[in-house]
């Protein structure tokens, strides 16, 4: 794709870097075939190709406008399109710019300013998230049927097992997945305790970022991340073997820190160590003895595995691979590549497209009768239980004996 980006933006290392992204587009369309909301809307501006157009000719001093604004937004950033597409465009690099750009260039109506404030200063602060979830779970028997299934159950987590093995490994806690689902990282540190390696959760370690990230506050999102490996580092100097992600969506940009402090001088480095120690949890368990941790008696199991993990890590087939090799039945799912609709906060903002993709993606999963739905993401778990009929959990929670 030719280019003629306004001399001033080529300056910046985002305008250098989304000319050179928009120049491997070939504008075949074969992204919009597998384009969830193209699927949905079968507009090509909420398709990547047309999404793609529209940033370029901002880059090239176009009008930017509300409307802009609304087909970006619309956009999961499931990375399906960079799957599909034959030509490599990193379309989640060139969107995260677009919407960034967009970000300054309009302003948002009052309303929607400060409910996506609202997100970015609840949903990745334990400390706030945490006590408002209690409350909801407190109250949960009075609330209306729509309203309660957005409200998961208090879990019981069970013990954390000891640090005890001489191979330890990091887990990063998240944000909002220790107040929704204390289970699964317990449950991962008990099923790698029986691996023989210690899971270690740094204290001062939070939010990957991701929120801020994709709500167009990309300097938010690497503060962030700073704090992260400065809470991440002592650990890994004293030899701590990989930080381990227990929710898809963190991994995928814990992946990306190289990426996105590369122009920061105290941090580009351990940025890059760190997204080269990153490790989503099917990794780890995959490369160890899994017959030690596999049930003795494995149900039937649907598996969704998120965009995150088969889009942006490039590991399709590691839950499906992990189950098999344990002795789980599978049963066959219609669409595997398509979003569920979760896609972080878009399942918030964008609530009727949303319930329009889970209800696709749950007809998928529930179409051969399975005993149990497995994912890899705490977004989608909680966006595909809260309708769902069969029960949803981690992965990892299958395989804990607790």
């Amino acid at each position: 794709m030719q280019t003629n980006i306004v001399e001033q933006l080529q300056r910046t290392a985002e305008g250098a870097e989304a000319d050179r992204i928009l120049r491997n587009c070939v504008h075949c369309g074969f992204c919009n075939a597998t384009c969830p909301t193209y699927q949905l809307l079968g507009d090509e501006l909420d398709g990547p190709r047309g999404r793609i157009y529209q940033i370029k000719d901002m880059l090239e001093g176009g009008e930017v406008s509300r409307r802009t604004q609304l087909h970006l937004d619309r956009c999961l950033t499931c990375r399906n399109c960079e799957t599909t597409c034959p030509s490599g465009v990193e379309y989640g690099k060139l969107v995260d710019i677009g919407r960034e750009m967009v970000e300054q260039r309009v302003r948002r109506p009052l309303g929607e300013r400060l409910y996506r404030g609202l997100l970015r200063r609840v949903l990745p602060e334990p400390g706030r998230f945490g006590p408002l979830l209690r409350l909801g779970q407190a109250v949960r028997p009075l609330l209306p049927g729509a309203l309660k299934a957005q409200v998961p159950p208090r879990q019981d987590p069970g013990e954390w097992p000891a640090a005890r093995h001489d191979r330890r490994m990091l887990v990063l806690q998240g944000c909002v997945q220790p107040a929704m689902a204390p289970r699964i990282n317990a449950a991962a540190a008990r099923v790698l305790d029986r691996l023989g390696i210690s899971l270690v959760a740094a204290e001062g370690a939070g939010c990957c970022g991701a929120i801020d990230q994709h709500l167009g506050a990309p300097e938010n999102a690497r503060e962030r991340m700073r704090a992260n490996i400065d809470a991440w580092w002592p650990h890994i100097e004293a030899g701590a073997e990989a930080v381990v992600l227990t929710a898809s969506g963190c991994g995928a940009l814990v992946r990306e820190y190289a990426h996105h402090l590369a122009g920061d001088p105290d941090y580009a480095e351990k940025a890059e160590r760190i997204a080269a120690l990153a490790r989503d949890l099917t990794e780890v368990v995959a490369a160890e003895d899994v017959a030690a941790v596999a049930p003795a008696a494995p149900p039937r199991v649907a598996v969704q595995t998120p965009c995150t993990l088969q889009h942006a890590q490039g590991l399709p087939g590691a839950i499906t691979g992990l189950l098999e090799r344990a002795g789980f039945e599978l049963a066959p799912v219609a669409e595997a590549h398509l979003c569920c609709g979760s896609a972080g906060t878009y399942s918030i903002l964008q609530p009727q497209l949303a319930e329009r993709l889970r209800e696709r993606k749950l007809g998928n999963l529930q179409a051969d009768g399975p005993e149990v739905i497995a994912t890899a993401n705490i977004g989608c778990l909680h966006h595909l239980a809260a309708a769902s009929a069969v029960p949803v959990r981690h992965w990892v929670e299958l395989f804990d004996r607790r």
